[in-house]
Parts: structure tokens; C-alpha cells; sequence
């Protein structure tokens, strides 16, 4: 009978195991987590791109005011334009008008100034679309220099005038153009028949000697009485001893 056999010693099969690097990844932690040293930028990638937001609305702020530039240059340009098309006695008259309601001379006019201008010019223009070339075309009071400032305080003192939540006062440049546009866009017609009215001032629907005498005098003309009674003669067609609306209008078309 054979000598029993001593057993195998055991192999620590475990040890290399514990002694590799503790970033040691098994094939299933892999799975789990593919690229663990690129999750940073993956997550980076992720978020939105702070910098190109910036510059979108960097872009966005100067196409908006590049676009409020070139509007109001042309609307500059077509006052420049409308202005240069009057004659030499609409502008002179234009601004007789706009020097008579500026009352206290800082060279802007408020909206009562402003909507007695246009009357003076012809023009009766509701209170909305007043307060509506005020809002385009106005500037606050308080945006002015100081000695500007201190004239519309006094101005405001020794008139009521339009006051909300900012005053808006309209400059001498603007009043030029507005009343430009408006004048060159009149029916011709209309102009000569409020020119009638004035020399038939109490409306008897024709223009007599004495209605000429007297715009004569108010304008300093130096007629004589037998040139004024000429006038009369060689337009009184249907000799009623008067110039009516309809001859009138014929003299000023020509």
C-alpha cells in the first residue's frame, strides 16, 4: 500500500489582482462609461456657446442701428429735398412763421406754438397727428443744453403749453420741413382760394376797389387810386364791379 500524497499547496491567485493600479477598469465598468476622460468636454460641448450668444446680439444691436441710421438720413434728405423745392417766398414765409410763435427765441417750438405755426401757414391739423410729429420728430426738453432748459421753464410760466410725461419740443429744422412737405403737397387751387379770402375779408364772394385799397395799405404797397381801379377794370369780366372767386382763380393759373 502506497505512502498517502501530501496535498498541492494553494497558489495566491488573488494577488495579482490587489496589486494592480487602482485605475484598473473592468471590461463591464468600461461599458458603463466609455470615455470617462472626455465626459468634461462632451458636457462643455453640450451647453450652449456663451461667447457666440454675445456676438449674435452684438450683430443683432448694430444691423438694428445701422437700419435707424440710414432711416434717418433718408428722412433728412427728404426734408433737405422738400425745403430746396419751395420757392424763395414760401421759404421766407415758412419762417416769418416759425420766428413769430417761437416766443422765447431758443430756436424749438413746443406744441401749442408749433400747432398755431401751422395755422398761420393754412394748415389746421388735428391734435393726434400733432402729438404724433412730436413723438417722430421732437426731442425731450430735458435733452437740452442748460440755457435751453431755463427757456422752456420760463416759456411754460407765461403760457399753458402741452405737458405730459416728457415735454417734447420740435427744433426749426424739423418745423422747415414739415411745413415744406405739407405745402408742396397743397392743391394749388386751395392756396389762391385762401389768398382770396383774405383780400375779401367779409366774404361778399368777390373783391372789390376798397378790398384792394386796404390790402395795400396793410402791405405798404404805394398804389394810386386810379392803378387800383385799373386792376379792378381789366378783371371784372362780367362787370359787377368786383373780381369774383372763379376770376380770381383764373388770374393766379394764368
Amino acid at each position: 500500500m502506497s505512502a498517502p500524497q501530501p496535498p498541492f499547496p494553494s497558489r495566491p491567485y488573488t494577488t495579482a489582482l490587489h496589486n494592480r493600479p487602482s485605475t484598473f477598469q473592468t471590461p463591464f465598468s468600461t461599458a458603463q462609461n466609455p470615455n470617462p476622460a472626455g465626459s468634461t468636454a462632451a458636457s462643455n460641448a453640450a451647453a450652449p456657446n456663451l461667447p457666440q450668444t454675445t456676438q449674435q446680439k452684438e450683430t443683432m444691436r448694430f444691423e438694428r442701428e445701422r437700419a435707424e441710421r440710414a432711416d434717418r438720413e433718408r428722412r433728412e434728405a427728404e426734408n433737405r429735398s422738400a425745403f430746396e423745392a419751395l420757392s424763395e417766398e414760401q421759404r421766407e414765409e415758412v419762417n416769418e412763421a416759425f420766428a413769430l410763435f417761437d416766443l422765447d427765441k431758443d430756436e424749438y417750438v413746443d406744441y401749442h406754438e408749433f400747432k398755431v405755426a401751422l395755422k398761420a401757414l393754412g394748415f389746421e391739423v388735428p391734435k393726434g397727428e400733432i402729438l404724433g410729429l412730436l413723438q417722430t420728430y421732437g426731442v425731450p426738453a430735458s435733452s437740452l443744453q442748460q440755457g435751453g432748459k431755463q427757456a422752456a421753464i420760463q416759456q411754460q410760466q407765461q403760457a399753458p403749453t402741452f405737458s405730459g410725461p416728457s415735454r417734447l419740443l420740435l427744433s426749426h429744422a424739423h418745423f422747415l420741413a414739415i411745413a415744406a412737405q405739407r405745402i408742396l403737397a397743397r392743391d394749388p387751387r386751395e392756396e389762391i382760394l385762401r389768398a382770396f379770402d383774405l383780400f375779401d375779408a367779409d366774404g361778399k364772394g368777390r373783391i372789390e376797389l376798397e378790398d384792394l385799397r386796404r390790402v395795400a395799405r396793410e402791405l405798404g404797397e404805394g398804389l394810386q387810386e386810379e392803378e387800383l381801379a385799373a386792376m379792378i377794370e381789366e378783371f371784372d369780366v362780367r362787370g359787377e364791379g368786383g373780381i369774383s372767386r372763379e376770376e380770381f382763380v383764373g388770374i393766379c393759373l394764368g
